[in-house]
């Protein structure tokens, strides 16, 4: 409010003492006559915040669609117009596109809405669940379902002209180039499937006819031909498959009971794989299984067998069991050919990118081993002969480190520590990558036995090259190994560059037990993302002759990055922890970014606390970093609690945005502490092989005492807090040291030897765990069993002065219950301070909003009491008293 209405108006009519208050908190506020004082953050607030995401950008970046998603499922979907800034807003509005530049389509639960760019006029259309658009034709396709049994197919323009009604449509498909529609129907008890051409005046051509339905449509890539599957009306009878091929107009059938080739024990099934047409037109993939033997004993017990000699303990035997009774089989029309490619030897099963070959494994052969992916043989099936030979041997099982090319002419692998390329037709394995003075692997995660492989692979469009990341750069390099180059200048700044939008989608599509690698075209350029080591952050356009710069910060996050069809414009989102995320946009003809949407305005309102990142190092002289978040009303003059919240490394997310909230699975949020007045440390931790608790020990209390020498923080009001291995860590480290007056711990380990003896929750023993991941220990507990004591929180528990609150779900199956329950016991026995919640059929997390508000309000109560000294909240003091 301005200066004159608070002295004409409100002045006037207070006494004399509400003056003087007032006159005081207006001049504590920074902006004299811009608003009142501050207030203090309160969970009554915290239901005001929302989630901003981009949705895209129209083709000539005039509008952009964006999202605004809260707690309470409020979540609406927003247009903007970039040049006049009009907004238009639209509850509960999904799956939102533009179509041309002056149409916006999107969908809510039961009806699909049209938007007019240019006339701003809206139409709704009633019952709608599901709709495509043919650019081409203009042709907008919606399904209509006035019931559960009657759908329509209607087909119009997009301005209503046109309009045609298909009945009784269950569902429908169009063709990759959106020309095509294949669509099914029943009209009293026969099923029809159907095949309409808009490209040829709206041909339509009856595919088949059945008692039965038709499911598991298939398009040929570049729609030359189709795919389906007939469900019979008995489900004792088998399904069929069919394939029509447009340029004969002709269809093929394939019934298994009449042709043999695969055997009287298998059938046709659409509960593992869809299927599949090859590029060549010449091949259909399919699934078959075992059909059910009848039992013919009766079984008087239902004892689970767990041999000593098994390959699979029983539960992953058990869980497997389904997917490894499925097999990939081959069909060829025009020849009249099936032919079963996977079988119980060799169930795993890859395709080159051109179909003509398959990559077969089992990842059972050299069990049993104890990593996630076993290693195993590979092999490679000439499709055309069904010739088997092999390839690999003893390799990875990792799928991001055999991958085979688009163009079907190369399989790209990771071996010994550099990344080799097999020539299918030359039959020849190349190093492409042993000569180049920079590697390829790495092992940030300080994994024993391991090294961590860059997911982000490319192929170049003609498929000579594939592009290759280093920690900081991306390489092209000749599949032959003739030549390298790198496309990138990364490492001179230690800024690590990236295909945009691919750091946390990987950049591949399936191929049934593995995956394909997109390619890319260099003559199009490319767009980068790129992260310094400092957590800076930017975008580039890279072309062969220049890498621009398109946006860069040194003091925000910029992510979600989208640019129009044109290239003329460009929108991302910008975020720091005190900076709510804003949308801004930018357009190459200028050097400024202008903020289109500020999500989170009233944060404005409240106090709210900063993040710094710092610097130290461990008793071992390691250099680490880490956050720190200072409490809302920060006095330079006064000393607050601190609470170290911990799991492994947590720097990277420095500039992030953390918005209050009760609803956390872990029960912990930033936010919510610093504005009630707390520091919040992040530190990250560095970890020798063989002591996981030790290395975090010496990380954390040495950030810890380095906070209480350079922050005022109260060094007898720490609290320690951490969940599933940070839960471990908190356990363990409360056992080394009386640094910190409260603890809370979810989820967590107690006694590593009994862990490392169960089951998970993949069916897997948690051996691995130990042997090879996150637990570092590198040797099992018969070769170190001394490390595994030393670092075991149960055998030091008689050292814990720490009160601690630990949490735990009953049915968590990553971390049993029971881990929580042995240090309850051990500190019940001991008489120390401690108390358990357990969650009742929740598991590793907390995911029914109403006991994530208690686990948090629980949480606040507990280090309120110890860290602030306010009275105990009545569970604290009925527990503890």
């Amino acid at each position: 409010m301005k200066k004159d209405f608070y002295i004409n108006n409100i002045l006037p009519r207070r006494k004399a003492s509400l003056f003087l208050v007032f006159i005081l908190q207006l001049a504590a506020y920074p902006f004299w006559g811009q608003g009142l004082q501050k207030k203090v953050l309160n969970v009554n607030d915290y239901s005001k915040w929302g989630q901003l995401n981009l949705n895209e950008l129209n083709e000539n970046g005039r509008w952009v669609s964006y999202t605004l998603s809260y707690e309470n499922g409020t979540d609406t979907l927003f247009l903007k117009n970039t040049k006049s800034m009009l907004t238009k807003s639209f509850p509960a509005g999904t799956n939102g596109r533009f179509v041309n530049f002056d149409w916006f389509i999107f969908q809510t639960a039961k009806e699909v809405q049209l938007v007019n760019l240019k006339t701003g006029l809206k139409e709704i259309i009633k019952n709608a669940i599901q709709y495509d658009y043919s650019p081409n034709t203009g042709k907008l396709l919606l399904l209509l379902s006035q019931n559960e049994n009657q759908r329509t197919l209607l087909i119009r323009k997009l301005d209503g002209t046109g309009k045609e009604q298909i009945a009784s449509v269950d569902n429908f498909m169009m063709d990759p180039a959106l020309q095509m529609v294949l669509y099914t129907s029943k009209a009293d008890t026969k099923h029809t499937i159907t095949l309409l051409d808009f490209s040829k005046k709206n041909k339509r051509t009856i595919l088949g006819n059945s008692s039965g339905s038709f499911d598991n449509l298939a398009w040929h890539p570049k729609g030359k031909s189709v795919a389906f599957m007939e469900m019979p009306l008995n489900p004792s009878e088998s399904k069929m498959v069919f394939y029509y091929d447009l340029h004969g107009n002709k269809i093929y059938k394939l019934d298994i009971d009449v042709q043999h080739e695969l055997g009287d024990s298998l059938s046709i099934t659409d509960k593992s794989h869809k299927l599949k047409i090859s590029d060549d037109m010449q091949k259909v993939f399919f699934s078959v299984k075992r059909k059910t033997k009848l039992q013919t004993t009766k079984v008087s017990s239902e004892v689970q067998l767990w041999n000593g000699n098994a390959k699979w303990i029983y539960p992953l035997e058990e869980k497997r069991k389904q997917s490894e009774q499925t097999y990939l089989a081959l069909w060829e029309p025009f020849k009249d050919n099936t032919r079963l490619l996977s079988n119980d030897t060799l169930p795993q099963i890859m395709l080159t990118g051109d179909q003509r070959y398959a990559i077969l494994s089992n990842k059972k052969q050299y069990e049993p081993q104890y990593d996630y992916e076993s290693q195993r043989d590979f092999y490679i099936m000439d499709l055309s002969s069904g010739k088997s030979e092999v390839l690999l041997k003893q390799h990875s099982g990792n799928m991001l480190r055999t991958t085979a090319s688009p163009n079907g002419k190369y399989i790209a692998y990771f071996e010994q520590k550099n990344w080799w390329i097999y020539d299918i037709s030359k039959k020849s394995h190349t190093n492409i990558t042993k000569n180049l003075k920079s590697s390829f692997f790495h092992n940030e995660k300080q994994y024993p036995n391991n090294s961590d492989v860059d997911s982000s692979i490319f192929w170049t469009m003609d498929g000579k090259e594939i592009l290759l990341c280093d920690k900081y750069d991306i390489w092209a390099i000749n599949t032959d190994g003739s030549s390298a180059r790198r496309l990138t200048s990364g490492r001179e700044t230690q800024t690590k560059f990236r295909l945009a939008g691919y750091s946390l989608v990987l950049p591949a599509r399936s191929n049934y037990d593995g995956i394909i690698f997109d390619s890319v075209d260099l003559n199009k350029g490319l767009l980068l993302e790129a992260s310094s080591v400092r957590g800076y952050s930017g975008f580039y356009k890279w072309s062969p002759k220049l890498n621009k710069n398109l946006v860069y910060s040194t003091s925000t996050l910029l992510n979600q990055f989208t640019q129009s069809a044109d290239g003329t414009t460009f929108v991302y989102l910008e975020q720091r922890y005190d900076v709510s995320p804003r949308l801004m946009i930018k357009n190459q003809s200028n050097d400024s970014s202008k903020l289109l949407v500020q999500s989170n305005p009233q944060q404005e309102e409240f106090y709210w606390g900063k993040a710094k990142l710092i610097h130290y190092k461990n008793t071992k002289g390691d250099s680490l970093s880490g956050i720190i978040y200072y409490p809302a009303q920060y006095n330079s003059q006064k000393e607050y609690p601190m609470i170290v919240y911990i799991y492994e490394k947590l720097s990277n997310d420095f500039y992030k945005y953390i918005a209050p909230s009760e609803l956390e699975d872990r029960g912990f949020n930033i936010t919510t502490f610093t504005t009630q007045g707390y520091f919040v440390l992040l530190p990250d931790i560095s970890y020798q092989i063989g002591e996981p608790g030790l290395s975090a020990a010496d990380c954390v209390v040495s950030a810890t005492k380095e906070m209480i020498e350079k922050e005022k923080v109260l060094p007898d009001k720490i609290g320690l807090i951490g969940h599933s291995f940070g839960g471990y860590e908190t356990n363990f480290i409360i056992t080394q040291t009386d640094l910190y007056a409260a603890a809370v711990s979810g989820s967590g380990a107690s006694d590593l030897k009994n862990f490392y003896l169960t089951v998970g929750a993949t069916g897997r023993s948690n051996i691995w765990r130990f042997e090879n991941q996150q637990w570092r220990m590198g040797k099992s507990l018969f070769d170190d069993r001394e490390g595994y004591n030393s670092n075991s929180p149960i055998e030091h528990a008689e050292n814990i002065t720490t009160p601690l609150l630990s949490w735990t779900g009953e049915s968590d199956k990553q971390m049993n219950w029971n881990q929580s329950a042995a240090l309850y016991l051990a500190l019940h026995r001991l008489n120390k301070e401690h108390i358990m919640l357990v969650y009742p059929k929740e598991g590793h997390t907390i995911l029914k909003p109403l006991n994530q508000k208690d686990l948090s309000m629980r949480i606040h109560d507990w280090f309120d009491y110890k860290l602030k000294d306010l009275p105990p909240a009545s569970w604290i003091k009925d527990g503890l008293q």
